[in-house]
This record gives structure tokens, C-alpha cells and sequence, in this order.
């Protein structure tokens, strides 16, 4: 997967509390079908074993779909399903670490929160950063003070790997995100809590297409 080229435009994060009684793999399923181009599973209190069997359900669609499925935190859960890769964050294992476990052929995801991070997961050889929170988000307690579109400007233009937006991104400020040069943006509670993920991700796509044509 990681020797063709990544398309990180509508990266869709899990979360089973927004999902309510559906299947995450149910979601992911009509999410991808409405556009999203890459799913991270993330679950951070789920046993390690329930994890497991998650992720795998939802491995199955994301391969059948030719989407990559990137495994928040647990290198441990992205070997055992054999996942396209692993995102962390900041007081994860440190991204030099993770890229000797998981060697060259994945895909590494990092959070920066600042410039100097971004610079650093770069270097510690991350294919891609998370940066946010831009806007602010109920969505993670620890995403600390909203950034704004000045400060993700200042993370993305600081590397020259992929940057992808997070916090609180929805189907109004989206284009405002892309247009900053982003590759991409990660939503969670825009698609994950929506009753039909399918068509909130073909509006957002939509929108995210139309504003890098603009660029």
C-alpha cells in the first residue's frame, strides 16, 4: 500500500461512542463508499482483545475498498492484523521507535502540536502528521488549546511530508482547512456521529475536492 501514493484528503477517525449501536465497521463501510480515502481505527479503553476483532472487521472492508486502515497508538494491534499502519501521538511510543518495529513498508502517522514536533516526527520518519486541534473538539479531552488556521499554517508549511488538519472540522469550515495547503483533513463526530456517514462524507468530499481544484 505504501508504495502506491496515499491519498489523505477525507482521513475518517473511529469512535464507537458517536457510532452508538452500529457497527464501526458498518460505518466505515458507508463512509468509504461516500469518499473517505483512509480510516483509522482508534479506541483508546477497549480490551486489547475486543480491539483485535475490530480492527480486523473492519480490515475487511477497507481492503476490499483499496483504503488504507491505520491503527491509533497500538503498534501491537496494527502488527497483529497487519493494518497499513500506525498513527501517534506525543506521549506514545516516539516515532523512531515505532518506524524500527514496523520497519519501512508501513505507513506512520504523527501528532505535532507544534512546529518544533512536526519538524522532529519528520526526521524521526513519519509519512504523515495529524495537527490540530484547529478549531476545538469535544471529540478528544486531550486536544488542548484550539490552534486556529494560523498556527496549522505554520505546522504545514514547516515540513514537507503530508499535513493533515484535526478539531473540530465540520462540513462549514472544511474548504477553509484545504485551502491553507492541508492534504488532507480528519473528522470524527462530522461522519462517525452523522445517521448517514455515507452522504456526510460525499458532501464533505465534495467540498474538499472543489477547494484544492481552487488552489
Amino acid at each position: 500500500m505504501k508504495n502506491q501514493p496515499i491519498d489523505y484528503s477525507l482521513y475518517l477517525v473511529t469512535n464507537q461512542k458517536l457510532a452508538g449501536d452500529r457497527p464501526i465497521a458498518d460505518v466505515v463501510k458507508a463512509a468509504i463508499a461516500g469518499g473517505v480515502t483512509i480510516v483509522q481505527y482508534r479506541e483508546k479503553d477497549a480490551p486489547t482483545g475486543i480491539m483485535i476483532d475490530t480492527a480486523r472487521q473492519i480490515h475487511a472492508v477497507t481492503r476490499a475498498a483499496k483504503v488504507p486502515l491505520i491503527i491509533d497508538d497500538r503498534v501491537d494491534v496494527m502488527l497483529a492484523i497487519d493494518a497499513e499502519g500506525v498513527h501517534v501521538g506525543q506521549s506514545d511510543m516516539p516515532a523512531d521507535l515505532v518506524r524500527k518495529l514496523i520497519g519501512l513498508d508501513k505507513i506512520l502517522g504523527v501528532t505535532a502540536k507544534n512546529v518544533q514536533q512536526a519538524i522532529k516526527a519528520e526526521h524521526d520518519g513519519a509519512d504523515y502528521l495529524g495537527c490540530g486541534d484547529i478549531f476545538g473538539t469535544t471529540s478528544k479531552a486531550d486536544a488542548g488549546i484550539p490552534i486556529g488556521l494560523d498556527g496549522f499554517s505554520d505546522r504545514l508549511h514547516s515540513v514537507s511530508i503530508p499535513v493533515v488538519g484535526i478539531g473540530g472540522i465540520n462540513i462549514d469550515n472544511v474548504a477553509s482547512v484545504i485551502k491553507t495547503g492541508a492534504d488532507g483533513v480528519a473528522l470524527i463526530s462530522a461522519i462517525a456521529s452523522h445517521p448517514y456517514p455515507k452522504i456526510a462524507a460525499c458532501q464533505l468530499f465534495e467540498i474538499i475536492q472543489k477547494a484544492k481544484s481552487e488552489l
